[in-house]
């Protein structure tokens, strides 16, 4: 089973529309994963039944006991992270700034407080409108451990894709290179990045490719919305020459992308111009380099 991870420097670029595109092309043999948990929206075009649902723990949250509780004021004192304020006489613990570090639980002269588990989002597996199923998420507002909750989403794709003889698994990665996306590097057999020719959009390519070049992976590059800067284009051709990253195409700005995603379908759907004969070129060519 090869796992096609697709990533970008920067958000804007087109990186979910084109992995919707390639899951759609895929059909039946692909299995999906969205693991942009931060900000999830492969769901808006693959129309997943939400099939089945469960809560994902990760860290832990203080809880003071009000009942035990003699305000002695000592996990305030303890406190780094300023997460006990004092709310109309009790010492309460601010969800959001507690880090779950256990040591005001320590310190506590009557055992009054313990740490719970953290709920931090919740993880879904889909039967999609291509036949085949999709593995996705949502974190929670303000959580934290988004890296942990995209490594299970890969590894329940790569189980279902085991299970169900499926030859390929694609990711739809975070932007930018935080733990989110290391974790939705990990294990990755090929890894197409998607960019446009803007200064930002440049900058932030070179930025990630450092990233991927530290796991030894094999990778390409869509330049997408190529003629809005042709000179920016040409740059970004010369670097993918300079690190030898397949360069799968160049595709032009076309307000379809943008008609598409209203109506709910992928361009390849929603299109037959030229735009989509190009896309179904770079994701033969996407099979073949991993192949």
């Amino acid at each position: 089973m090869k796992e096609i991870v697709v990533i970008s420097g920067k958000g804007g670029t087109g990186k979910t529309s084109l992995t919707a595109s390639f899951a759609y092309l895929g059909g039946k043999d692909v299995i999906v994963a969205d693991c942009d948990v931060d900000a999830a929206d492969m769901h808006l075009l693959m129309q997943p039944d939400f099939a089945d649902e469960d809560d994902f723990y990760s860290g832990e949250l203080a809880h003071i006991n009000q009942y035990d509780c003699i305000q002695c004021g000592k996990c305030k004192e303890v406190c780094r992270f300023d997460a006990i304020p004092i709310i109309k006489g009790k010492y309460i613990v601010d969800p959001l700034s507690c880090e779950g570090c256990g040591y005001c639980a320590r310190v506590c002269p009557i055992d009054a407080i313990t740490n719970k588990d953290l709920n931090v989002g919740k993880w879904y597996i889909s039967n999609i409108k291509t036949g085949s199923m999709m593995v996705h998420a949502k974190l929670g507002i303000g959580a934290d451990n988004s890296g942990k909750l995209v490594a299970k989403v890969k590894s329940e794709a790569k189980d279902i894709a085991e299970e169900e003889r499926k030859d390929i698994a694609i990711v739809d990665g975070s932007p930018g290179v935080g733990c989110p996306v290391v974790s939705s590097l990990s294990g990755a057999s090929f890894v197409v990045l998607v960019t446009e020719p803007s200064v930002s959009g440049y900058h932030d390519l070179k930025r990630v490719y450092e990233l991927v070049k530290k796991f030894n992976i094999k990778a390409g590059c869509i330049i997408n919305k190529y003629d809005i800067n042709k000179k920016v284009t040409a740059e970004i051709v010369e670097f993918l020459k300079k690190e030898n990253i397949v360069h799968i195409a160049n595709l032009p700005y076309d307000e379809d992308f943008t008609r598409a995603m209203t109506n709910g379908q992928t361009i390849v759907e929603y299109s037959d111009n030229h735009l989509k004969d190009l896309i179904t070129d770079s994701w033969n060519k996407i099979k073949r380099s991993v192949n």
